[in-house]
This record gives structure tokens, sequence and C-alpha cells, in this order.
């Protein structure tokens, strides 16, 4: 893959790093850290309120002056049995709940899958499940981004794989709060991904933007993600990318690592900052 080359961002206006990048931290803690950083946002992941409330997160988290870009997560639509299909449901309406009461405009769907039936059947049920969802995300003005990943994940975290299947869904819901989130881990290896982001841009469907690297070799293929610039993804190319299909929003950085959990994290957010400027 290649991709033109795209200047090094000046500053961290656009900066959000996610909560469970520093998961070993409590909110108050990553709100404390981010805003000495000077971090502008912050992508909450829904375990991060347990014992808060989503009303009195938000609340903490501006009097830090971060602003919440989405929330993390929604979606795992599938199941065979109806019953499951209906609870996924009413967990989805508590995320949309939550988001609303924390002040995320967005949801991000980690869609789902069923190992018990085909992938076709599983991507029938995402979109099924989206369309329910949508009376309940009108009501509270919240948007749904649909998060292709990777094919490792097509078992059980996801039927929605490439970033052409995400954009299907979301253009046959056809609302505009249903679009899709662009993962560089999920999607960096996809010989469509320029022109499925610039499809995405012509639809108005570029919801979302999230940064890491894919490190080589990989000991843990849902645990060992690296700080942007340690791997093998042209981070910097897929954002000029998302940046002509004319993303203008904030570029989330988004690690799962035993690694640097297990390490300092204030010495995780430095380098996490400086990764951003080095190569983001």
């Amino acid at each position: 893959m290649s991709a033109e080359p795209t200047r090094a961002l000046d500053d961290l206006s656009r900066l959000c790093v996610h909560t469970i990048t520093t998961k070993p931290w409590s909110l108050e803690q990553a709100a404390d850290a981010y805003a000495a950083a000077g971090i502008p946002s912050i992508t909450v992941w829904r375990d991060a309120l347990e014992g808060i409330g989503a009303q009195a997160a938000g609340e903490r988290l501006r009097r830090h002056g971060l602003s919440v870009v989405s929330l993390c997560r929604g979606g795992f639509f599938p199941h065979v049995e109806e019953a499951a299909r209906r609870a996924a449901l009413d967990d989805n309406r508590r995320a949309i709940d939550e988001a609303a009461a924390l002040g995320a405009p967005l949801v991000v769907l980690v869609c789902g899958a069923h190992p018990g039936q085909s992938l076709s059947r599983s991507r029938a049920q995402i979109q099924q499940g989206i369309e329910a969802l949508l009376p309940h995300a009108e009501q509270h003005g919240v948007r749904l981004a649909i998060e292709p990943l990777h094919p490792m994940y097509a078992d059980t975290r996801s039927a929605i794989n490439t970033l052409g299947q995400a954009n299907d869904v979301a253009l046959a819901i056809g609302s505009d709060l249903v679009g899709v989130a662009v993962d560089v881990y999920h999607l960096w290896w996809d010989p469509a991904l320029e022109a499925e982001i610039a499809r995405a841009g012509r639809a108005g469907k570029l919801f979302a933007f999230h940064v890491c690297d894919w490190k080589t070799p990989t000991v843990d293929l849902l645990l060992d993600r690296g700080l942007p610039g340690e791997g093998c993804i042209d981070v910097r190319g897929i954002r000029g990318w998302v940046e002509r299909a004319g993303f203008r929003g904030f570029i989330e950085v988004e690690i799962f690592s035993t690694k640097y959990w297990e390490m300092d994290q204030h010495q995780l957010l430095t380098r996490v900052v400086e990764a951003y400027r080095a190569h983001v």
C-alpha cells in the first residue's frame, strides 16, 4: 500500500485518546492526565462509567475541559436465538441512553457475529438491528458508526470486515445518523481502502477515524497493538485519504496492549503524544 505524503500535525487540537488506551486508570485519573497533557478530547469506553454513571461522568469530563467524541461500544447484534438478539437491542438502547447522558454525539458499533450461522445471516441481522435502533437514536440525537473489524475477528466479533461492507450497510439503511468508523488496525491491508474511504466521504458517512499500529511480529492479535510508528501501517498516508474525503474530526488513539497497560500510564501518555506528533 502506498499513499501520498501528508504533513505532520502541528498541534494537539485534533487528538483524542480512548480510555481503553490507558485502561488501568479510572475515568477521573484519565481526565486529569489527558487535560494536563494538552489532549482536548476523549472517547469513553462503557466500562469506565461503572460506579460513576454517564451523566456524572460527562460533567466531570467537561470540568476538565475535555470534549467527548464518542462512546464505545454498542453492537453485537447477531445470534441464532431471537431472545439473544432482543437482549442485544436492549443493551444498545442503553448505550444510546448513556451516550446522551454523557454528552457523546456518537456510539461506535462493533457489530458482532455468531459462529453458529453464516456470515451473510449475521450481516443481515446487523442491518436489521441498526434499523431497529434508529427511533431511539433519533429521539436522543445520537449517531451510530459501523466499525468494520479485521477478518480474523469474523467468527464472533464482527461479520463486517471491510469498509466496503460497512459502507453498503450504512447506505442501505439510508439514515443521516448511520455512518462508518475507519480504524487503521482493522483496515490497513485492504486494497480497496482508499476508494472506500472516498466513497464514505462522498456519502457523508465518514464519522470517526481511529489510529494505532500493527506490530511485526504481533504476539497477540487482540492485545498487542502498537503506537503509531511502531509497525507497518502507513498511518499518515491513511490520514491523508480520510482528510481528502472531507474528514475534519478528531483523530482517536485506540490501543489495546497488555504491554502498555503494565507500564506507568503517565509515561505511556507521553509516548502517545510523541507518536501522534511524529507519525500521525
